[in-house]
């Protein structure tokens, strides 16, 4: 018979076997556990370094605990509450006396905002410009009408509140899409907020129907907040900080990075120390046309504006005509004259004139035109090996000139802002003194169309007589603008230095 110690000494061995067994069998989960009581106990002693705003986890405490530990794993963002529709009563149709039914119509939405804000400007002590987009179907169909406000911060008897009606200016003439450019003239009888006290400009924009009798809908619109002691009413007579500011149209799309390298070299060159240029992205200045706009930004010529929000709303070529008014009234005490073209465009002035020279004799007109000499954006002049001719800028290569008679060339302009109301593409309507298109011979410019929209080498074809017709189009070769890239590139070298010596198309 087996004694009571040893059945004893058995059981214990009997346990620790069974012991040893669980270890073993789940040696990974106590792994597991280890390693998070480890990890757990490291943070809790760093976490007394730790600065206090990260310490303090109070306000932690406002969100409600989860549920289950499903839903802390799985829900990471908490829903909005839900948009309460809005109540609108609907008219059902009605049986009239006879057995007459009158039926009626329920509307729902809006087809388009009544207006859209981009900015406001002073243009004098008196009067503001206001610029902005509205529904074109508004304007086309309907009578929409704006008044405007003045608000003083402090309301005395001698500052009061003031409203005149606002005269709206259409300057995309029907090019609008879903939107239309509308710019607000706001001018009122004297001057307000001259004497420094600050105040905001209102405008209310009805839509005196918008096609729906039943309705005038107005909105007011807070166009713009002047701060005591902000306006310097000495900017409106001060003599300009340039003589010449450049405008530039929306770049967008994959823009060549070397086209528009030997645009700005050219145009710095030509316009001379004290020009500016305004250049709006709405999308087109992507890494590669960054760093070509860069040494210049840094030297400062060029100033860069983030326009992709206007993307949003549908209108004429990325908002053309928006964006060139803005700019307008932006910068319209800031220069002398004020040109508007694209930049796949070169201005030039014959030999024996400037710049200058030419402004100085127009000084009498508020707006000239450029006239224009259409460039081949393919055929390239093999005056040279082929190799030496693919190095070359795009301004020496593409030398053949369309001179094609009897169609309409499209001009840009060139005007005196200050006299200027609004402004459009190619001229402007709505400015006050002279115009004059009779620019022959004293400025052009060479349009070399859709070369700044491709990035790729733009000789597609080579060719070596002077004379050409390609598909019924008479081509000559004018190799102006291939004598003035040497000393284009001169100039970049000198102000930037070699910076850009390996811009790739």
């Amino acid at each position: 018979m087996m004694k009571e110690t040893d059945q004893i000494q058995i059981h214990n061995h009997k346990e620790r076997k069974m012991f040893i067994g669980v270890v073993w069998n789940c040696a990974a989960e106590l792994k597991l556990l280890l390693s998070a009581l480890l990890f757990l106990c490291s943070l809790i002693t760093l976490f007394q370094f730790f600065p206090s705003s990260v310490r303090d986890l109070r306000g932690c405490a406002s969100f409600p605990p989860p549920s289950s530990a499903v839903q802390f794993l799985t829900t990471t963002i908490i829903p909005p509450p839900p948009i309460e529709p809005r109540q609108i009563k609907k008219l059902d149709d009605v049986v009239l006396e006879g057995g007459l039914i009158k039926r009626n119509f329920n509307g729902y939405g809006a087809a388009a905002y009544n207006f859209i804000l981009m900015s406001a400007y002073r243009g004098g002590v008196d009067t503001f410009a206001v610029i902005g987009l509205s529904s074109k179907p508004l304007h086309l169909f309907s009578k929409p009408t704006y008044l405007c406000q003045w608000v003083p911060h402090n309301v005395t008897e001698n500052q009061q509140n003031i409203t005149t009606p606002g005269y709206k200016i259409l300057p995309d003439w029907g090019y609008g899409r879903v939107y239309t450019v509308v710019v607000v003239n706001c001018t009122f009888p004297f001057p307000v907020g001259h004497d420094g006290a600050g105040g905001q400009l209102l405008v209310h924009a009805s839509t005196s129907g918008g096609g729906d009798s039943n309705f005038d809908l107005t909105d007011t619109i807070e166009a713009l907040t002047e701060s005591p002691g902000s306006l310097n009413t000495l900017q409106f007579t001060a003599t300009p900080k340039y003589d010449y500011l450049y405008c530039g149209s929306p770049l967008y799309g994959n823009l060549s990075p070397q086209r528009v390298r030997e645009w700005m070299a050219y145009h710095v060159k030509f316009f001379g120390e004290k020009s500016h240029f305004v250049i709006h992205d709405a999308g087109g200045v992507h890494p590669e046309v960054m760093d070509v706009l860069k040494p210049w930004i840094e030297k400062g010529y060029v100033t860069l504006q983030d326009i992709k929000e206007e993307e949003r709303f549908d209108g004429y070529y990325h908002n053309q005509f928006l964006i060139v008014n803005d700019c307008l009234h932006r910068y319209r005490f800031m220069t002398k004259w004020m040109f508007f073209f694209d930049v796949d465009e070169f201005l030039f002035v014959p030999k024996k004139g400037t710049i200058k020279t030419v402004t100085d004799s127009m000084s009498q007109f508020t707006q000239f035109t450029i006239e224009q000499r259409t460039m081949s954006n393919k055929l390239c002049y093999l005056d040279d090996t082929a190799g030496k001719i693919y190095r070359k800028w795009g301004m020496e290569k593409l030398v053949y000139r369309d001179i094609k008679r009897g169609i309409r060339r499209d001009r840009k302009y060139v005007i005196q802002p200050r006299n200027v109301f609004a402004t459009g593409v190619h001229m402007s309507q709505n400015i006050m003194g002279k115009s004059t298109h009779k620019t022959e011979g004293k400025i052009m410019y060479y349009h070399y169309h859709g070369t700044i929209s491709e990035r790729r080498e733009p000789c597609r074809q080579l060719v070596n007589t002077t004379n050409l017709n390609v598909e019924g189009t008479p081509y000559v070769v004018d190799t102006t603008m291939r004598e003035a890239a040497g000393n284009v590139k001169r100039f970049e070298l000198r102000m930037i230095g070699p910076v850009l010596q390996r811009t790739r198309q």
